[in-house]
């Protein structure tokens, strides 16, 4: 086995648009911005949902060796998809690689397996800092560029613990990481998992990322509808600002659980999604390019056997979720089949 000293110029980083200024961190937010968002935030941005690692290879063997700073997690989201990596092979899941009792971990995805090419993808942890020092390979395996993408920007999602990936069985299981297999779309994960409350900085700082495509997936980390009717307007106006031609979606909350027997759950949830469809309405005249999506027709209550914990999508609810949003996506991007 060969070990190549992470990062590399032959092993691709996609998903961490600031990957560039944190090198060899694996964070979601340029380290520039540590002090200028809640402590909240940055903790969460040092988790790298929805960074991933790509390459084709003719290996035989692949591995990785990281090092992860604890190893606490939730209750209600299993360590595999908290803290694992998965290795997805032409799009295919083969193996998942992560920590049972040691920090240090050096895990073998797979080996012995016959020398031909492969687009290797390695999704990073949805819910855990990390750090990724080397990725292993058999001594005569060749390493090439990956396969291209169908768009050559990436979407860019911005959201709520939904969005970060909470509470998928695996790292691929993202709705993101689905759907991106599905349209071969890169993407960028900007879910802050019960702090995705739209302030300005995260606005501004996902306007910098040089997007396809904006999904705005936020409002329930907000308490009440005037909450949410505070940010919401004034971040798609820092989109539209700043990025002028780019579409955005906006997706209102999906249904959880609570909604079926708790009317003031039913109502709150209502007003959340009527805030986000009255924004979207107030800039229609300024822009087209502004659409939403209802979150209860990607999750309906017909559709409660996809969650968690009557409130984030198991692996079922995200399916269900990359092929609603998919479908979106698919048509603001004008993609042909």
């Amino acid at each position: 086995m060969k070990w190549i000293e992470f990062p590399d110029e032959r092993l691709n980083v996609n998903g961490l648009p600031w990957f560039g200024e944190n090198a060899p961190e694996v964070w979601r937010l340029p380290k520039r911005m540590k002090d200028s968002v809640s402590p909240e935030v940055w903790n969460l941005a040092l988790q790298p949902s929805g960074g991933r690692i790509r390459f084709s290879t003719d290996a035989t063997s692949v591995a990785i060796r990281v090092r992860y700073p604890n190893l606490d997690g939730m209750d209600n989201m299993h360590k595999v998809g908290q803290m694992g990596f998965d290795l997805y092979v032409d799009g295919v899941y083969w193996s998942s690689v992560f920590p049972s009792e040691e920090a240090n971990v050096e895990g073998l995805f797979y080996a012995e397996v016959s020398s031909k090419l492969r687009n290797v993808c390695i999704y990073m942890p949805l819910y855990h800092p990390v750090q990724i020092l080397d990725i292993g390979v058999n001594d005569e395996a060749n390493i090439w560029e990956p396969g291209p993408f169908s768009v050559r920007k990436p979407v860019a999602f911005y959201g709520t613990s939904i969005t970060q990936g909470g509470c998928a069985s695996r790292s691929g299981m993202s709705y993101q990481a689905i759907l991106g297999r599905e349209l071969l779309l890169d993407y960028v994960n900007l879910g802050f998992s019960g702090n995705g409350k739209g302030e300005r900085e995260l606005a501004l700082a996902t306007a910098e990322v040089d997007a396809s495509c904006y999904v705005l997936d936020f409002g329930l980390n907000n308490q009440t509808p005037g909450e949410v009717e505070a940010v919401y307007g004034r971040f798609l106006d820092v989109l539209l600002d700043a990025r002028p031609t780019i579409p955005i979606i906006c997706v209102t909350p999906i249904y959880c659980s609570a909604e079926r027997f708790d009317q003031k759950k039913r109502e709150l949830n209502e007003g959340i999604r009527q805030v986000i469809r009255d924004a979207v309405r107030d800039r229609s005249a300024e822009s087209e390019r502004i659409g939403v999506v209802e979150g209860p027709r990607l999750i309906g209550p017909e559709d409660s056997d996809g969650l968690v914990d009557g409130v984030h999508p198991n692996d079922l609810g995200f399916q269900k979720i990359a092929d609603g949003l998919g479908h979106a996506i698919f048509e603001v991007l004008k993609m042909v089949r």
